[in-house]
């Protein structure tokens, strides 16, 4: 089966890893940080400004599939501290509100990064 890709066009490429993937109609969107194509860190010390970055990229990766917000089935969402998932969720809510895609917050221990403040991954089904 055919496989779409878009990279990642970060520094860490070197692992062996697609930013999304199209496999017929599924698409899978890798976990994403905020993180410019240097692997400098976006909104430092900002948990909202990083989680509208992240799903910005994730956006234009979706859109690259052919994809868009309301495609969106299931958000992933990885925090460095749980206190922060008010913030996050604003920003998550002001794309997903009125899809309500299956989701989940949860608090992992931390990222590639010590400035990362989340991680985010999605998946699209296409009709």
């Amino acid at each position: 089966m055919k496989r779409d890709k878009v990279p990642s066009d970060r520094p860490w490429d070197s692992v062996g890893y697609s930013r999304a993937i199209r496999v017929g109609n599924v698409i899978e969107v890798a976990g994403t940080t905020a993180a410019n194509s240097d692997g400098s860190v976006i909104a430092p010390g900002d948990m909202y400004g990083q989680a509208k970055a992240c799903i910005a990229i994730i956006l234009a990766s979706l859109e690259a599939l052919g994809a868009t917000p309301a495609d969106v089935v299931r958000t992933r969402v990885f925090l460095k501290e749980i206190s922060g998932w008010k913030d996050a969720a604003r920003a998550h809510a002001e794309v997903f509100g009125d899809v309500k895609p299956a989701s989940t917050f949860v608090q992992v221990t931390g990222f590639l990064d010590p400035e990362f403040l989340l991680e985010v991954e999605a998946t699209a089904i296409l009709d």
